[in-house]
């Protein structure tokens, strides 16, 4: 594939859904768009964030020539992705909550989806679970906070144990002899969190993460993988951008450095996965 995949997202989580794709197909180009000058996008109305993906999307599209864009939101995609593929020829691929397999795994049949507010609180979700819940009961938990937490994970400046569990504590359900025994991750950032849900749960659960699905799908969409040794040496630096025209930190560079090479099999980077680039985007906002 000689021009770039493209990955848009509110902040950071995407990385979650970047290091399943990357392991997808190792040797394609990237260029990874973080919006944080618009993070968090469940802070905006519905009008706003629409406006604000179109524009981002169509300087993307002119300034890269994509072949394929990932909208690795929940937030997002729930939305927006009508509108874009509406507007442009270019495939997107979106993040939806994974309602329909969390239904199809769970033994108790108590579901919780856990997004952030606007997430829960879309139609779209709604009827999600009204087509797949499969006999499930499903429980909605918009959070406030948790994406924030993650954000500041990946930045080196974790916060207490108890806030998370704070935002968490309303996914586990224990009535009619019944307890929560699946939650589905509706929020690209929440897997950077993972580890930490896992061990501050009342009791052990799923967590589903959708990013290996959506990697499935990019690669179906990609067609034919050449050999991952070639793949691997082939893969150029990704492009990473943020719309605020801030410089990441070091703990944020390293993290992502790490993440690639764990992506690739590699015990030691070999090539540099980040090239800052700043992207205004005319939406109104100045980037800074």
């Amino acid at each position: 594939m000689h021009r770039p995949f493209s990955c848009s997202i509110s902040g950071l989580g995407g990385l979650t859904v970047f290091r399943e794709v990357l392991k997808a197909r190792p040797g394609a180009r990237y260029v990874y768009v973080a919006d944080d000058a618009f993070f968090p996008y469940g802070g905006h109305g519905e009008a706003d964030l629409v406006a604000r993906v179109v524009a981002l999307m169509g300087e993307l599209i002119e300034t890269h020539r994509p072949d394929l864009i990932v909208i690795a939101c929940n937030t997002a995609s729930t939305l927006v992705l009508p509108h874009l593929r509406a507007r442009f020829p270019v495939p997107f691929v979106g993040t939806v909550p994974a309602i329909k397999p969390a239904c199809a795994q769970s033994v108790t049949k108590r579901v919780t989806v856990l997004g952030t507010e606007a997430t829960v609180s879309r139609e779209y979700t709604r009827a999600l679970i009204r087509d797949f819940a499969n006999g499930a009961d499903v429980a909605l938990v918009g959070s406030a906070r948790l994406a924030a937490f993650a954000e500041a994970e990946l930045h080196g400046t974790p916060v207490d144990d108890h806030l998370i569990a704070q935002e968490i504590t309303s996914c586990f359900i224990d009535a009619d002899g019944r307890r929560t025994d699946t939650i589905v991750l509706a929020c690209t950032h929440y897997p950077l969190l993972l580890e930490r849900l896992a061990r501050l749960a009342p009791w052990p659960a799923a967590f589903i993460d959708p990013a290996p699905a959506i990697a499935r799908r990019v690669a179906d969409l990609s067609g034919p993988k050449a050999g991952v040794e070639a793949d691997v040496e082939a893969a150029a630096p990704a492009r990473i951008v943020f719309t605020s025209g801030r410089p990441p930190s070091g703990a944020l560079e390293g993290r992502v450095e790490a993440l690639r090479d764990q992506s690739l099999g590699r015990t030691e980077g070999k090539k540099k996965i980040l090239r800052r680039m700043r992207f205004p985007i005319p939406t109104g906002r100045k980037a800074i």
